[in-house]
This record gives structure tokens, C-alpha cells and sequence, in this order.
């Protein structure tokens, strides 16, 4: 099994918000598989949503309803690609001693 410092941050939380983490050596294992899947998701739902941004914002007409909407969606997306950028990070600073 992996070292404590060495677990992976999953890409969703758990029971009260919560953190969840996997302690696994096998990166192809099925866990290791589905939160790489799920990131991938969640990094296209945000790109997706980045675009749907700019429409919105550029137009005049746009509703407050809609630009509400649009701000949580958003506010979700940044908390998942957030987390991801966290969890990439930790894994690439304990692959790499050497970084600071």
C-alpha cells in the first residue's frame, strides 16, 4: 500500500462534505480508473460551462435567473476542478522529492 502522504484525493467528497482518499499501489486498479474517469468529466463539464459563460455574459438580454443558474453551476464546477488541481498537485510533488 502506498505511504500516508502518498493518498489520493478523490474527485468527490464524502458523507458532510468530507474528503475522501485512496490508499492503493495499483494505479490501474478500478478505483484508481473511475476517479481518473470522473475527473476527466469534471474538467469537460467545466470547459463546457466556461463557454456557456461567455454566451451568457454577452448577452444583454440574459436573465437574472439565468446568470443565478449559471453562478452556481459555475461556483460547482470551480470546487471540482479545484479539487482535482489539488489532487494532481499532491501526486506530482510526492512523484517528484525534489520539488519544493
Amino acid at each position: 500500500m502506498t505511504a500516508p502522504n502518498e493518498l489520493r484525493l478523490l474527485p468527490w467528497s464524502g458523507p458532510e462534505g468530507k474528503p475522501c482518499y485512496l490508499n492503493t499501489d495499483d494505479k490501474a486498479g478500478y478505483m484508481s480508473r473511475l476517479a481518473d474517469n470522473i475527473e476527466a468529466v469534471q474538467l469537460g463539464t467545466a470547459a463546457e460551462l466556461l463557454e456557456q459563460a461567455a454566451e451568457t455574459l454577452g448577452n444583454q438580454d440574459a436573465r437574472l435567473e439565468d446568470l443565478r443558474r449559471l453562478a452556481k453551476e459555475l461556483s460547482g464546477a470551480l470546487r471540482d476542478v479545484l479539487r482535482v488541481a489539488t489532487s494532481r498537485g499532491h501526486l506530482l510533488s510526492v512523484s517528484d522529492p525534489q520539488r519544493p
